[in-house]
């Protein structure tokens, strides 16, 4: 029987940690088998704070997603996000000793493990080095430089970097619930794959994810990625400022910026009022919702102004560099009504909402189409294009054949002997899928990681 390629992602949020299990089907659309989430206790701004605490959410929702799947996750695609995420841009060559000798793979690698020797701040590593365009013996602009002739092979650089130490706690939280960890992935960019269509990427296209404790950007252009940045604010900033202004507890704060929230202050007439109960024995409090919207009004405001900053300092501006698909808001504060109108108002840039639907088969649950899943889509997809076998399926039929509490010792000892012989299975797998893929610097980055976290130990 053909191996499946069963792909799973795990989106390490703010306020929530999703494990998303899929594949692909005969369409080549991405089917989800199953899905886990887990309120996210223990991470802080994208930052893991309590490594504890974020063991048993990823453990919590691993289980979950592999009760709904009827798969066991072996390894996970992770997001990873936080404010010490900066990216800066660089250009590297090298020479070619044979100038006639046609441009390959092993060409491109030696290139993008020369950018990987970069000296970075003290405590800081490289996640992604991406090329963007080369030029070849001075001719520029070149997008496929593979199959060309020439001496000197030289790129410019997008550069994604990111503090090692918050990096290893995420591997070691991961580790430490049990699963391996196959491979990082930059947030907004995973979120872009799944919301964003190719036009756009090439049109020129903003995305802007609002999570919960972070806002991600990316910058799209002629195909290729532009600029990154991580804001340290998110939805919850909002919920504060709702659960401060209003003094009520945190529970109800988020609970009216989701049912009653806007992001507009005049869509609500002055006598709207919502009663909220009272804290044991306390009178129930009235909340205009006038003034409910305008606190939101004022923390969106400030967050996609600092959004819109970065869009400046990328050169939207420029004519050669101007984002003609305007703005693409993903992530679970995409949800907020009316914030396509204010982010129209404030930037002056076409807006859309982003579902991650555009790749999803088309019976896929409509809760998983949500824009909150953005990122969590965006890293199954990237988990697919691994070519990974992150899950196998659960046989059922021998746990339920044997009584645990009156097997006899026969029984156990085969029960014991088929886990044993599971274990030797497995092994194998991990290993032909490492050799089948070509390594690229990332699966070499994602190794370094594990020798840190089994060394540490």
């Amino acid at each position: 029987m053909e191996k499946e390629n069963i792909a799973v992602g795990l989106d390490i949020g703010t306020t929530k940690i999703v494990a998303m299990i899929g594949r692909k089907n005969e369409y080549g659309k991405l089917e989800i088998l199953g899905i886990g989430k887990s309120k996210s206790l223990g991470v802080k701004r994208g930052v893991v704070d309590n490594i504890t605490q974020t063991i048993q959410s990823i453990q919590q929702a691993v289980q979950e997603a592999e009760t709904n799947s009827g798969y066991k996750i072996k390894d996970v695609v992770v997001g990873i996000a936080g404010q010490h995420i900066r990216s800066i841009q660089h250009s590297d060559y090298i020479s070619r000793n044979n100038a006639e000798e046609v441009i390959g793979d092993k060409d491109i690698d030696l290139l993008i493990n020369q950018v990987h020797k970069l000296a970075m701040l003290p405590g800081e590593e490289i996640i992604h080095v991406l090329p963007q365009e080369f030029k070849i013996d001075g001719q520029s602009e070149i997008k496929e430089p593979i199959g060309m002739c020439g001496g000197r092979l030289e790129s410019s650089f997008h550069v994604v970097v990111g503090q090692a130490s918050s990096i290893r706690n995420v591997g070691r939280c991961i580790q430490s619930s049990g699963i391996e960890l196959s491979g990082l992935t930059l947030e907004p960019l995973a979120s872009a794959d799944a919301v964003l269509s190719q036009e756009e990427k090439e049109a020129g296209v903003a995305l802007i994810d609002i999570g919960g404790g972070t806002t991600d950007l990316a910058i799209f252009k002629d195909g290729i990625i532009r600029h990154t940045a991580v804001i340290p604010f998110g939805g919850n900033v909002i919920t504060d400022d709702i659960k401060e202004g209003c003094s009520i507890i945190e529970k109800q704060a988020e609970l009216l910026k989701v049912k009653f929230g806007s992001a507009w202050p005049g869509e609500n007439k002055d006598n709207e009022i919502v009663s909220i109960p009272g804290l044991r024995g306390r009178e129930p409090k009235e909340i205009s919702l006038k003034n409910l919207s305008k606190i939101i009004h004022a923390r969106v405001v400030e967050i996609i102004e600092q959004v819109f900053v970065e869009i400046k300092a990328y050169g939207h501006e420029d004519p050669r560099r101007k984002l003609i698909a305007g703005i693409v808001l993903t992530g679970g504060g995409a949800q907020l009504n009316h914030i396509k109108q204010l982010v129209e108002y404030i930037t002056g840039m076409d807006t859309r909402i982003g579902y991650p639907n555009e790749h999803l088969a088309g019976d896929s649950d409509e809760e998983i189409s949500s824009p909150l899943y953005a990122t969590a889509v965006g890293l199954v997809m990237n988990s697919i294009e691994n070519n990974t076998q992150s899950a196998v399926r659960i046989s059922f039929s021998a746990p339920e054949k044997v009584n645990v509490y009156r097997a006899p010792v026969k029984q156990i000892q085969e029960i014991e002997e088929s886990e044993q012989e599971e274990e030797q299975l497995k092994i194998p797998v991990g290993e032909s899928t490492e050799t089948k893929i070509r390594k690229s610097f990332f699966d070499k980055y994602v190794d370094k990681i594990k020798d840190f976290l089994d060394n540490a130990e």
